[in-house]
């Protein structure tokens, strides 16, 4: 279970027609569940994680900040509806704990030797199959 807590008043849903096969409950039921919520504005989040969320998902926010995600996996509107918050706290999960810095390393000096002896013995393979003019 996710550890953060985004209060319902914060988000926005439409409801429209799922698209693919069903029948005639997909031409006249609004199952699809589409979630507008304004990642900029909110202030439920921690600090380093709301900046987290921004920076890695900034292509998908509109100009105003907005995120939206849609769910048509089940023909319940209800269920596509916890799809899509399940979806937007999976994204919060995902930035939630900061990237491990890299350390910067260098090869022991055997792996560099290693490597130089592999690269001269193809060399010489190579070599002892061209033709001599």
């Amino acid at each position: 279970m996710t550890k953060f807590i985004i209060p319902d008043s914060e988000f926005y849903f439409t409801y429209s027609r799922s698209s693919g096969p069903g029948g005639q409950n997909v031409n006249k039921v609004n199952t699809k569940a589409t979630m507008h919520w304004n990642a900029r504005a909110n202030e439920t989040l921690p600090r380093p994680v709301h900046e987290r969320f921004l920076l890695k998902y900034s292509s998908r926010l509109s100009i105003d900040g907005v995120l939206t995600l849609t769910s048509q996996k089940t023909r319940s509107q209800l269920l596509n509806t916890a799809d899509v918050i399940e979806k937007l706290y999976e994204m919060i999960e995902l930035v939630a704990h900061p990237p491990k810095i890299r350390k910067a390393t260098k090869p022991s000096r055997s792996a560099v030797n290693k490597r130089l002896n592999e690269k001269k013995s193809h060399s010489d393979k190579k070599k002892s199959r061209q033709e001599k003019y």
